[in-house]
């Protein structure tokens, strides 16, 4: 290995170790772990940089790196107090460090030298306090308090529970048999205004002092809990537990249930509410924030259960290792196997021509093989988002004090895997989007207070796997994208005509337009139309699709969807014409017979078992030469929630595509994502599925239009 290599692996090295710095000290800093969970692994990073440096003889390296790592030696022996002050001091030092790294690969990038050393002497004061009776941590923070060690019980009895035969002394009799039980307090709850000798107006709150866990205590009250409300809140004590049960790859509900400061049926209960949330389509809570709000747990119990899983990322098993593999290798291995899979399907074809039993038998089982190397290989490149969405924490902390905006940021599905090359390629785009959400979206916290709402502003990054494609939703609770607004200022720009109707997604999609911008004064941050339309082509260019949610003062949600890979995909070969097709099977419901005739179809849609379905003929969007043939066929394909019809002639079965981007002059034909090489040799192309149900759901609304309109569109298309 060279000196340029060798000095290639540091570089990489430090990157990947100021990227765990980084987070970590952003996880500190928003509260969501504590410094002692993560002290070890910041760290860590900071002097292995230090000493990887030496190496090299990177001396300003060295020596910045010296002071960071003996302030962090300082909080590592509970001779500092780790504060916000201190926190912000060190993101600088972070960021300072990222150049100095930078620079060695690009000199052009060369850090600030006078930063370096504002930082230096900031570090110092901390290293060498001055003489004085003030101490120099920030008190601005009393500690808070540990609680008691009891279990708080509170039952709302239903009114129901005598006539169920059920008798409240005998269930404090039972808590006895576990533990002390000690501050009674009993009420009654009137609240209907009757009173009824046979019902139950009881409520009881009482605190237990015993070594029982939650599953044991709740099963006191197994027989009321369908008509009671029973809320068990486990002592902070427990906290201590908690984390020592917390295993690294255990999940948050096993963590709490394990240490036995959460029941199986709470746990139950949290998730059935995040899958109807999921299926109504909305917006599902964070499971610890649910059991907090459910009071099933303290919300220092689920800190304290993150804070160790989250502390166990940062640390590498030693049964696990790591091979650093060029990139470039691993593409390479990629093509191969691309190539392998297109000499396999050709293959396949002369093997069927020769109708050798014993001989398809044998290759099925090979194709079977490769099939699980092309899988195999093609999940050496999938990473998680995380990567990501961590990078984005930074910028949303940054441009909010910017701002002076309070800002919380939530991030959910963070362990969502895509293709390395689209995570690469897909940073800029949600960085300005998170950007625009955080200047445009998010209001001032007067304005929020003034109009009823929390003054700290909500952001949620989400991702997630839904048929076939991976799911990345931006969502704020700003003041939304307002229509009218956006109209009138596509029309000042001369971006749509006035008379032009549209409707409220397409509206919305106008801020992709280049140099469409809403702002009233331009700024560092936005305000110069730039962003949104790269946003848009760079998703494109993955063969993915972007849309847009929003309502007046409630918030917005980008949501982008893209395919797994770009690599190698599972098709379904049909034919229009001389023209081959491939369809990906994962977009794909069913297939059917299409006769137009015997159909009775006017108009571009299918009654498909009582359900509207619109179609689009293949033959017509690509515009291929020939006849159309008497027997047709619908191929149903859905994208998102969105579905539709394509009409093609001949449906000849799966493969394996291996997908071939297409040459520049070709990328603005409209219904194709790529081509590939079939097995007989011919050239394939696949096609861009969501563009053609896009175009399939507009086509009827364009039909339906004034004919003035309608010709506006077709010359606009």
């Amino acid at each position: 290995m060279d000196m340029h290599e060798a000095q290639q692996l540091f570089i990489n090295e430090a990157e990947e170790l100021l990227d765990v710095m980084e987070s970590c000290l952003l996880e500190v800093e928003a509260g969501d772990a504590t410094i002692d969970a993560h002290i070890d692994a910041i760290f860590r990073a900071a002097h292995t940089i230090k000493g990887s440096a030496g190496l090299f003889g990177f001396d300003a390296i060295v020596a910045f790196t010296h002071s960071v790592e003996s302030v962090l030696e300082q909080v590592r022996a509970d001779k500092l107090e780790f504060t916000p002050a201190l926190a912000e001091l060190l993101l600088d030092c972070h960021r300072h460090m990222v150049q100095m790294i930078q620079s060695i690969a690009d000199p052009e990038l060369a850090s600030d030298k006078n930063q370096g050393t504002k930082l230096l002497a900031a570090l110092d004061v901390y290293l060498h306090p001055p003489k004085s009776d003030e101490p120099l941590t920030d008190t601005s923070q009393a500690p808070i308090p540990d609680d008691s060690g009891h279990w708080s019980i509170h039952i709302d009895y239903g009114r129901e529970v005598f006539r169920d035969g059920m008798d409240p002394c005998s269930q404090l009799k039972f808590l006895q048999t576990l533990g002390q039980v000690d501050d009674v307090r009993v009420t009654a709850d009137f609240s209907d205004g009757e009173f009824d000798p046979e019902c139950c107006y009881l409520r009881l709150q009482m605190a237990l002092i015993s070594s029982a866990d939650k599953q044991q205590i709740e099963e006191v009250f197994e027989f009321i809990q369908d008509s009671s409300k029973v809320t068990i809140s486990a002592p902070k004590a427990l906290v201590n537990k908690v984390q020592a049960c917390a295993e690294d790859d255990a999940r948050l509900g096993e963590t709490l249930v394990n240490s036995g400061a959460l029941t199986k049926r709470e746990l139950e209960m949290a998730l059935a509410e995040q899958r109807r949330a999921l299926q109504e389509n909305r917006q599902a809570e964070a499971l610890g924030n649910m059991l907090i709000k459910q009071g099933a747990v303290d919300k220092s119990l689920v800190s304290a259960a993150l804070s160790k899983q989250k502390n166990q990322e940062h640390k590498r098993p030693i049964d696990l290792q790591f091979l650093k593999v060029d990139a470039r290798k691993l593409d390479n291995l990629i093509g191969l196997i691309g190539e392998l899979v297109t000499a396999g399907a050709a293959n396949e074809l002369l093997i069927g021509q020769l109708a050798h039993e014993k001989l398809q038998e044998s290759f099925a089982g090979m194709t079977l093989l490769v099939e699980q190397i092309r899988d195999a290989a093609l999940g050496l490149r999938m990473v998680q988002i995380g990567e990501s969405f961590g990078r984005l924490k930074r910028i949303v902390r940054d441009v909010s004090k910017e701002l002076g905006k309070d800002i919380n940021l939530e991030v959910l599905g963070a362990e969502t895997e895509l293709d390395k090359s689209m995570v690469e390629k897909l940073s800029d785009p949600l960085m300005h989007i998170v950007r625009n959400a955080i200047d445009h979206g998010i209001e001032p916290q007067d304005v929020r207070i003034y109009k009823g709402k929390p003054s700290q502003g909500q952001l949620c990054l989400n991702a997630y796997h839904e048929a076939g494609a991976v799911v990345i939703e931006i969502t704020d609770d700003g003041a939304g994208l307002d229509p009218d607004r956006i109209r009138a200022k596509a029309i000042e720009n001369g971006i749509l005509d006035a008379d032009k109707q549209l409707s409220k997604e397409d509206i919305y999609k106008l801020i992709f337009e280049p140099g469409f911008s809403t702002a009233s004064a331009i700024t560092n941050l936005s305000g110069r139309g730039v962003g949104m339309d790269v946003v848009k082509r760079n998703i494109e260019e993955l063969r993915g699709q972007i849309s847009i949610a929003s309502d007046i003062n409630q918030g917005t949600r980008f949501r982008i969807r893209l395919p797994l890979t770009l690599a190698i995909i599972d098709g379904f070969e049909v034919t229009v014409g001389d023209a081959h097709l491939v369809i990906p099977v994962n977009m794909i419901q069913e297939c059917l017979a299409f006769d137009a005739e015997a159909l009775a179809v006017e108009r571009d849609y299918l009654n498909l078992r009582g359900e509207v379905l619109p179609f689009v003929r293949v033959r017509d969007i690509l515009k291929i030469p020939g006849q159309r043939l008497q027997r047709e066929h619908v191929v149903v394909v859905q994208f998102g929630e969105n579905r539709a019809g394509l009409v093609v002639e001949t449906l000849l079965g799966e493969l394996q595509a291996v997908i071939k981007p297409l040459n520049k002059m070709f990328r603005a034909i409209r219904g194709i994502g790529g081509s590939t090489v079939m097995g007989s040799g011919d050239i394939g192309f696949i096609l861009d599925v969501p563009q053609l149900i896009e175009f399939t759901m507009h086509k009827e609304s364009r039909q339906c239009a004034p004919a003035s309109d309608k010709s506006e569109k077709e010359k606009h298309e």
